[in-house]
């Protein structure tokens, strides 16, 4: 009985989640008119999600100035970040060379059924670097679209709070008590998540389900393997080498919410708040968690990495340019890091991460809309893929700021403390 109350909501959430998936396959494209109601749970959620960047980043970048944190911190964040996608590049890549997507698949024949796209815009270098890292107006920085430079934004704020001495305290009192208020009303909200995410996932799955075809379906099964590789391998292995069978059990315990968040949302956005919640349950200091995950959400991408580098060998394999370890090696991993990590940063950039991998190959941008549809059918599982890796990511920032004081008081979630 205490374990059912324990993990009642985890079961109404897998229950939800898996009616919608089993309506979304039966009725195809006919589950949409349940759409509204997971439209309304979602925006919902996205109306806290800028206010809860802003104070979270804010309050953290204060709390670990005051405890002299924050140039620490920083460095192990990019230190993780970058090292982290780096395997999985280099992960991703190995396997292609023992499966390739397009290997015995009649690439005329793909070609043909590609469909036609109008011309797409291309930005300068100098305009991508501007539009990731800042907005021309101010209220532009309040929405969701705009994260990164809203997290700017409010590490810069949490600095000035934090130098302003006496005189910014007021302010921090602020940011600390808006920290707690808007983590309570995620709370309620997530009281109707099995509903919501249940009509959400059925509408995707009926509408997503059809598209997978030839070439694509073998990319999207070699994305599944590397899924269940870094799901469960590389993200045990990390977890385990941050604070050994202690923050292993810790992690599994408290990983299954914000996974299916992820699954059915498809938005490493969306799961920002669970995500902070469990990473905190993980033994995971508030102050890191605040600054990781939503940090990570934008530029820390594993999945969205490795669906990069398929992106790239599935380009080169068409036009028959060499994949393997004597050709491409370099600039498809260089290049699958900026896909994942910087890419997926720019506001509404929707094809800029296959726009540049077209650009620096020297192919036509119009075959970015080819790639997207990679982009499609992987997005579950590189969701699930960049939004638990940013939690992976919180737990090996603390190891390395903390070191073995961490590993020594690993604080379980209450459910594990009552257990």
């Amino acid at each position: 009985m205490s374990v059912l109350k324990n993990y009642a909501f985890t079961i109404c959430l897998i229950v939800g989640v898996l009616i919608g998936g089993i309506c979304g396959l039966v009725f195809g494209e006919g589950a949409s008119i349940v759409k509204p109601i997971g439209d309304i749970f979602l925006n919902i959620m996205f109306v806290l999600i800028v206010p809860l960047v802003f104070l979270s980043v804010s309050s953290a970048i204060y709390n670990m100035k005051q405890m002299n944190m924050v140039g620490k911190v920083i460095t192990n964040i990019a230190f993780v970040f970058l090292i982290s996608a780096t395997i999985a590049a280099i992960t991703a890549y190995t396997l292609t060379l023992f499966y390739n997507p397009l290997e015995g698949i009649d690439k005329a024949a793909l070609m043909a059924n590609l469909p036609k796209h109008a011309e797409i815009a291309q930005l300068s270098a100098g305009e991508l670097f501007v539009n990731t890292f800042t907005v021309p107006d101010f209220l532009q920085l309040f929405t969701k679209s705009n994260l990164l430079p809203l997290i700017l934004f409010s590490v810069f704020f949490g600095l000035a709070t934090a130098f302003s001495g006496e005189q910014g305290k007021t302010v921090a009192g602020v940011l600390n008590s808006g920290m707690t208020v808007i983590l309570r009303m995620m709370r309620i909200i997530m009281y109707a998540a099995p509903i919501g995410l249940g009509c959400y996932f059925a509408d995707t799955v009926g509408r997503v389900g059809g598209q997978i075809l030839n070439g694509y379906l073998n990319a999207f099964l070699l994305f599944l393997v590397l899924t269940v590789i870094c799901y469960v391998g590389l993200n045990s292995f990390y977890v385990w080498l941050a604070g050994g069978k202690k923050a292993l059990f810790a992690f599994w315990r408290n990983i299954i919410t914000p996974s299916l968040t992820a699954i059915a949302t498809s938005s490493s956005a969306a799961c920002i708040p669970i995500n902070i919640e469990a990473s905190r349950k993980m033994g995971v200091p508030g102050s890191i968690a605040e600054t990781v995950i939503p940090l990570g959400t934008n530029i820390h991408k594993d999945g969205s990495v490795m669906g990069g580098v398929i992106k790239i060998v599935f380009l080169l394999t068409i036009f028959g340019q060499d994949t393997g370890l004597s050709g491409n090696l370099f600039f498809i991993i260089g290049v699958s890091l900026l896909v994942g990590t910087v890419m997926g940063a720019i506001p509404s950039g929707g094809m800029t991460g296959e726009l540049l991998i077209c650009s620096v190959f020297g192919f036509s941008p119009q075959l970015a809309g080819t790639l997207m549809v990679i982009s499609t059918i992987i997005d579950v599982p590189a969701t699930l893929l960049n939004s638990t890796g940013n939690i992976v990511s919180s737990i090996l920032v603390t190891r390395l700021t903390e070191g073995k004081k961490w590993t020594k008081g690993i604080a379980l979630s209450e459910d594990d403390k009552d257990l």
